[in-house]
């Protein structure tokens, strides 16, 4: 007859004892997800074109879109906010435009509304994804040092991710990225996201709204180069022409403003231990 150990007995019969058959996630499983969405981004953007998102687009299909909208106001919102989430969360060229059209098709208030929404859940599931696949691992696998920094990223975690959304200068798919990384809770990111994304949201909404201005210019200078003959006719999107330095010093500004508790706490901790 087989005997059992006297303590594996005693461990299997305790109140809330951990279950023994528990495993961690075998590094295919976890990487699962991050690999699909690195392929469907691929074909995204062979499928898109290295072009992404653009206004030669909108013009072509302008007045199927527009219909659209004006017979299936609401279906038409709801399918732009699912095109943005996976624009985001495959990290599709053209964005920036996405926002643009919103705007022209929506107007402000719902336009802007509407990308800020689809940034933030395609910018959470990436997030996600990347916690649960390489955030961990590759935090046990940094050593003491990135282990000490990612701490202090998740202690100002909201303030330094308001930051990051604000500043024009950093990609939005890497801000996805290096909170994962560092272990940064889910609330902060989604608080920080949507909030981040709204002045930039509100200004490309806005430009969106006379589009048909540009609209207009752009597609007198298509015709007249086809017209003429001449190869690689397009019409463009320019975003700089809304990002002028104004607005580029004032986001940034309010990035700055966002630190300001980060630099609050700092100091008081730093006079605490000068006393």
């Amino acid at each position: 007859m087989r005997r059992e150990a006297p303590g594996l007995v005693y461990i299997a019969l305790m109140p809330g004892a951990p279950p023994t058959t528990d495993r961690p996630r075998s590094p295919i499983r976890r990487l699962a997800p991050l690999v699909a969405v690195i392929v469907l981004a691929i074909i995204a953007f062979i499928v898109v074109g290295r072009g992404g998102l653009s206004l030669e687009e909108l013009v072509r299909h302008r007045m199927v879109i527009s219909d659209f909208v004006t017979q299936h106001r609401l279906l038409a919102v709801l399918a732009y906010i699912a095109l943005y989430i996976t624009a985001i969360g495959l990290s599709v060229p053209g964005a920036v435009f996405l926002t643009v059209a919103g705007g022209f098709l929506f107007g402000l208030a719902v336009g802007a509304t509407a990308a800020v929404i689809g940034a933030t859940i395609g910018a959470t599931i990436i997030f996600l994804i990347a916690r649960s696949a390489l955030g961990e691992p590759l935090l046990r696998r940094a050593g003491p040092r990135a282990a000490q920094l990612a701490r202090g990223f998740r202690d100002d975690a909201f303030s330094y991710l308001l930051f990051l959304r604000l500043v024009p200068a950093f990609p939005f798919f890497l801000v996805n990225l290096v909170p994962a990384f560092a272990g940064v809770r889910l609330l902060p990111f989604i608080g920080a996201t949507a909030l981040g994304v709204i002045p930039g949201a509100l200004v490309f909404a806005l430009a969106g709204t006379g589009l048909d201005s540009v609209i207009d210019a752009q597609k007198g200078a298509y015709d007249a180069c086809v017209a003429s003959g001449k190869g690689g006719c397009a019409m463009a999107f320019n975003a700089s022409d809304v990002l002028t330095p104004q607005l580029i010093g004032a986001l940034i500004a309010l990035g700055l403003l966002a630190l300001v508790p980060v630099l609050v706490k700092r100091l008081r901790a730093r006079s605490r231990t000068t006393t």
